[in-house]
């Protein structure tokens, strides 16, 4: 069983990492950031209407919580999209993984989780891996931009939301998901209201066709597939795992966007990384 997890986990992991792939290519195709999500995690809703329904005795006495992780859960979903279509993947990926260091605050504060000195070393990493990421000193001289803000929040709120399932642990994961799901197309919606934005239904059957397999195939199978393997693993070792999509999102859009970084910024990013692995390894 280890061994299919670790293995589940892996290509889930890579899944993630090259999200950002049908997501410029749906962008590309006409869907806009905020109805990109909006229909993306409808249709992921509506699939998971049947799971809802046979769970549904959950809803009356957990509802709070459910109400929380659609926040948390949905707003990171929206957050992390939004930063990938219109960002710099590489950038937008490794502020992201400053998920660590939101968790262990977040860890501390709501779960009274302890900080000892390690933890303190890669909290330290973290804030100077981001601090040189968005351009060191010169930060104060221009400020981070909307998208590198995006990427912080999707970081923050993910990780907030992975305390969320952690306080939830008697209520089953997939109804956890689709409340996920629920949040981000309500949080969607809600954006594309004060925006006035109108919605384009006339993109054609190419479009409409790639945006349903990217949601019923490829973010179905990196969800059930991500929550599945870490619920058979221990926490260090499902941790180091999923850094490989921070890796397969680097090498990729290295190869196939050209992308590359600053000096100041891969210091940045390796530090970021080093921050993740003791985090990891302290799980264990």
């Amino acid at each position: 069983m280890q061994t299919v997890a670790v293995s589940v986990l892996f290509a889930a992991s890579i899944l993630w990492g090259l999200s950002w792939l049908p997501l410029k290519y749906l962008n590309e195709l006409g869907f806009d950031g905020l109805p990109l999500t909006l229909f993306l995690y409808l249709l992921m809703f509506v699939m998971m209407l049947p799971v809802i329904w046979s769970q549904r005795q959950y809803i009356p006495t957990s509802w709070r919580m459910l109400l929380l992780i659609a926040l948390l859960g949905g707003g990171a979903q929206l957050a992390f999209n939004t930063a990938l279509i219109y960002g710099e993947v590489i950038r937008v990926m490794v502020l992201f993984y400053l998920v660590p260091l939101w968790g262990v605050l977040g860890g501390r504060i709501f779960l009274k989780e302890p900080i000892d000195r390690i933890r303190w070393l890669g909290m330290g990493l973290s804030i100077i891996g981001a601090f040189l990421i968005v351009g060191g000193m010169n930060a104060f001289i221009a400020p981070p931009s909307w998208i590198d803000g995006l990427a912080l929040l999707s970081g923050f709120l993910f990780a907030m939301n992975n305390i969320a399932f952690r306080l939830t642990q008697a209520v089953p994961v997939k109804i956890k998901l689709a409340s996920m799901f629920m949040g981000a197309f309500l949080l969607a919606s809600f954006g594309l209201a004060l925006q006035g934005q109108s919605v384009n239904l006339e993109l054609g059957w190419t479009a409409w066709t790639a945006l349903f397999a990217y949601g019923a195939i490829w973010m179905m199978i990196a969800n059930f597939g991500t929550q599945w393997a870490v619920t058979h693993l221990e926490a260090g070792r499902s941790s180091i795992i999923v850094i490989m999509e921070l890796v397969t999102a680097v090498i990729s859009a290295s190869l196939i966007l050209g992308e590359t970084m600053s000096s100041l910024e891969k210091v940045g990013g390796v530090m970021i990384l080093l921050a993740a692995f003791i985090e990891a390894r302290k799980a264990r």
